[in-house]
């Protein structure tokens, strides 16, 4: 790509370099010159570009990489991301229903809907269950045109029989769950963490294989204190933000 005309550090002034650099860099994204979802020059153009090593700018690529102004994706280059959404956790409300409080305007593709007998891996979020028959819900999010995240959900044939007769890509799926079989959260587990695309994820999200995302995990639980939902919702690490209170 075009790495731009060389920069002239001020080495006479008291501010480090990097801060220098790092300003430069601030510039060019928020006066859009490095646009949102563009591929930045890579570090050995920069250190050309700014006269400095290697490891001075990917020490400043790697802060705005943490900041979430920058993203990296193996083999391919680092990438000025979009402006992050900020959402709760699922326990706050569906990811669905925030966006759109928000004012975005957000719709659903059903990927499945099928009975499946499920392993030990996912029985095990079900304790005292005896019959290993789940339907598997699997729905892509998609916001202002582009994939956001991909849900699964596992729900226990014996708790909500017949839910495949539902329309899951327009109606909720917590309230189907509430209205027609009385499963109503009453507490959940999450865990949330860093993951990378595999092959099949990045297809359905429209990305690079390898590129970061966010995992966050939910077991649900009745007021008897019974899992009637075991949840995997992948997120596009580089367009979500998942605040979590205590």
């Amino acid at each position: 790509m075009d790495c731009g005309t060389l920069f002239a550090l001020d080495k006479t002034n008291a501010k480090p370099l990097h801060i220098q650099i790092e300003e430069s860099i601030l510039q060019k994204l928020e006066s859009k010159e490095w646009a949102p979802g563009k591929l930045i020059p890579s570090e050995n153009e920069l250190s050309h570009i700014y006269g400095v090593s290697r490891t001075t700018v990917r020490n400043v690529i790697t802060k705005l990489v943490q900041e979430g102004l920058l993203f990296r994706i193996p083999g391919k280059g680092t990438y000025v991301a979009e402006p992050k959404i900020v959402a709760h956790s699922l326990s706050y409300a569906g990811i669905r229903e925030q966006l759109e409080q928000m004012g975005y305007e957000v719709t659903t593709q059903l990927i499945s809907l099928d009975l499946e007998t499920a392993d030990q891996k996912i029985l095990q979020y079900f304790p005292g269950l005896d019959a290993p028959y789940f339907y598997v819900v699997r729905r892509l999010r998609i916001l202002k045109g582009e994939p956001l995240s991909i849900h699964i959900s596992y729900l226990p044939q014996s708790y909500c029989p017949g839910i495949d007769r539902y329309d899951l890509s327009s109606e909720q799926l917590c309230t189907v769950l509430s209205q027609a079989y009385g499963l109503n959260r009453a507490k959940a587990v999450e865990t949330l963490e860093s993951v990378a695309a595999k092959p099949a994820e990045a297809s359905l999200l429209n990305i690079f294989p390898g590129q970061p995302l966010l995992l966050l995990q939910d077991q649900i639980l009745d007021a008897d204190g019974r899992t009637f939902e075991y949840s995997k919702v992948i997120f596009r690490g580089e367009k979500i933000k998942i605040t979590m209170e205590i």
